[in-house]
């Protein structure tokens, strides 16, 4: 903490130094648009800009109709159900639970309306020179483009939005509308929506569209798109990192990361959930970001190996993020669900299993984990409920407390309670599903709104199992290491995770390059001591890369083989990497 902090907040992919086929502004943009369709050898000319749930459609409609008139404008919502028709239809996916629902099983079309769809496409048909169908669910209402360029959106941004009040979900309007219920529509359902036509569409766009920054609008062509995430596919990455404040956060990552002194925290680093990260692609002076999902979409067999994407398909299914508590306050005392009960209740096919693992430790930081061994579930749980009216909860009384210290691996099953304390920085290894806790108990505070944080013992009364108490924690979830191989400036351990779980983690001490092999599945991995590192490959594949102090980093199994060194101000010092991948045989 007393260095200069080196973590890169903006990593940027260069693609290319050559700038050709990137657009930047609404008149570079439309000028490219009237100039490809001026090459088109036809009367009637259709451009379809297809939306993902967020952009700011009165930005690129006003630059639009600046460009190509106003009645050469139509918009896809004018043929959708009603507000009532749609809310009535997905309510089985939305749900009226405050943070739940279920992973929808629907597509783009079930938002339209059959009637107005027929007319708007008839009205599109008859209408000679240039035509624009706009919005999310264009491409179904005109299926046969002439031009197709996608608006994209990265979800932390779009998050953003949701909490300035500036978008809505799809089909509604409801920018008024608490974010918390905003974000869990758009997790259950217009995201999924939306993602299905994006994995249908992708080969046939021929532009990119990012508005992540208002007013600073950038497009892509499709050929460099695909050069973009190709590079990507075969070499070392890391995706643009997202810091949220909490009402339990600290002050650790300000230091580390530089971030804004002035905020009052910062509780989370979100720093490898591809679902909901961002790539920045490089072309010269240009750089276009997209959400890092589209990788997984465009390459998934080279991203994650052809095991693990024949059992997980196209979702990428680690996940790794920092908690910050150094000054700050415990989490919520929660549990996550067991496969059988997600699928069950949410239709989501695995769970969120995970691992604490600390990269930071004060001299009272503490892990609650598991139960006492003589632990009543009838008396806890009467205990939890009359605590949300009380405002207190004896949670030692019911729950493990394990002192910890800097580099021990604390495992978790799902079905097992856990929260880390006060004054730890947390690296969150897991599995993808992030939105199923269970909150138990939130120790009586408020969240950053001023209101309660939804509780759910409900649920976790469901999933809680009784049988983890300290006998079994200590044996199975605390510091369960097993020397791997030891040698000359090289040491690899197995830190878990458990065998109840999919993931793998090895940690690795060198002072000297360490050969990895991918092993047919991605590899994610974190710096967790040492100032810098650099990656390389045996046969020059790709450009030595380097990483910093707590940035976690993403191995595509393609690469195979790859080394790591001590690297600039850690030549001749010991360094320390964190590595999970996915087990075959789990």
């Amino acid at each position: 903490m007393i260095q200069l902090s080196n973590y890169d907040k903006t990593p940027i992919i260069q693609v290319s130094d050559n700038e050709a086929g990137c657009w930047s502004g609404w008149h570079s943009i439309t000028d490219e648009i009237k100039s490809l369709l001026s090459r088109i050898d036809k009367s009637a000319k259709k451009v379809v800009i297809e939306c993902y749930q967020g952009v700011l459609d009165h930005e690129i409609i006003a630059a639009l109709q600046h460009a190509f008139g106003k009645e050469r404008i139509i918009l896809s919502s004018g043929a959708m159900l009603s507000e009532q028709e749609i809310n009535a239809f997905f309510h089985e996916d939305i749900t009226d639970d405050e943070i739940f629902g279920y992973m929808t099983r629907h597509t783009i079309e079930r938002f339209f309306h059959e009637g107005k769809t027929a007319d708007i496409r008839q009205q599109i048909a008859s209408q000679d020179g240039t035509t624009i169908v706009y919005g999310t669910g264009a491409s179904y209402v005109y299926q046969d483009a002439d031009v197709l360029i996608y608006a994209d959106m990265a979800r932390w941004e779009i998050q953003q939005r949701f909490r300035r009040n500036e978008i809505s979900n799809i089909g509604v309007e409801n920018k008024q509308e608490r974010p918390s219920l905003q974000y869990k529509r758009a997790f259950f359902v217009d995201w999924r929506v939306c993602d299905r036509l994006k994995k249908k569409l992708m080969k046939r766009w021929d532009y990119v569209l990012d508005t992540n920054i208002p007013g600073s609008p950038k497009m892509l062509s499709a050929t460099n798109i695909w050069k973009g995430l190709q590079k990507v596919s075969k070499q070392p990455f890391r995706v643009v990192p997202f810091f949220d404040p909490g009402p339990w956060g600290g002050q650790w990552m300000k230091e580390v990361c530089n971030l804004d002194h002035s905020a009052d925290n910062y509780a989370w680093c979100f720093d490898c959930v591809p679902e909901e990260n961002s790539l920045l692609l490089g072309f010269g002076k240009t750089t276009i970001e997209i959400p890092s999902i589209n990788l997984v979409f465009a390459y998934p067999k080279q991203l994650l190996g052809t095991p693990v994407y024949g059992r997980f398909g196209d979702e990428f299914p680690i996940r790794f993020d920092l908690l910050d508590t150094m000054g700050g306050g415990n989490l919520s005392l929660q549990v996550h669900p067991l496969t059988e009960y997600i699928q069950e209740k949410f239709g989501m096919h695995y769970t969120q299993d995970e691992s604490y693992y600390l990269i930071d430790a004060g001299e009272d930081a503490v892990v609650y984990l598991g139960l006492k061994e003589d632990v009543c579930p009838e008396k806890m749980i009467t205990e939890l409920k009359e605590a949300q009216d009380s405002g207190f909860f004896d949670a030692e009384k019911h729950v493990g407390v394990y002192p910890v210290k800097k580099h021990d691996h604390l495992l978790i099953p799902g079905g097992t309670i856990h929260c880390s304390g006060k004054n730890s920085l947390v690296l969150e290894i897991s599995a993808t599903p992030f939105i199923f806790t269970f909150k138990l108990w939130d120790w009586g505070r408020l969240g950053l709104d001023g209101k309660p944080r939804p509780i759910n013992i409900a649920h976790g009364e469901n999933v809680i199992q009784w049988s983890r108490t300290e006998s079994w924690v200590k044996q199975e979830l605390v510091n369960n290491f097993t020397l791997i191989r030891e040698g000359e400036g090289i040491l690899e351990e197995k830190t878990g995770l458990h065998e109840q779980e999919f993931i793998e983690t090895r940690r690795h001490w060198f002072s000297r390059p360490v050969l990895h092999h991918t092993n047919n599945s991605v590899n994610v991995l974190n710096l967790v001591e040492g100032r810098e590192v650099i990656i390389e490959s045996p046969t020059e594949a790709f450009e030595p890369f380097i990483v910093h102090y707590a940035e976690t980093f993403i191995i595509p199994a393609a690469v195979e083989q790859y080394t790591i060194r001590p690297y600039g101000e850690s030549e001749g010092k010991t360094c320390a990497t964190i590595k999970a991948y996915v087990r075959h045989e789990a």
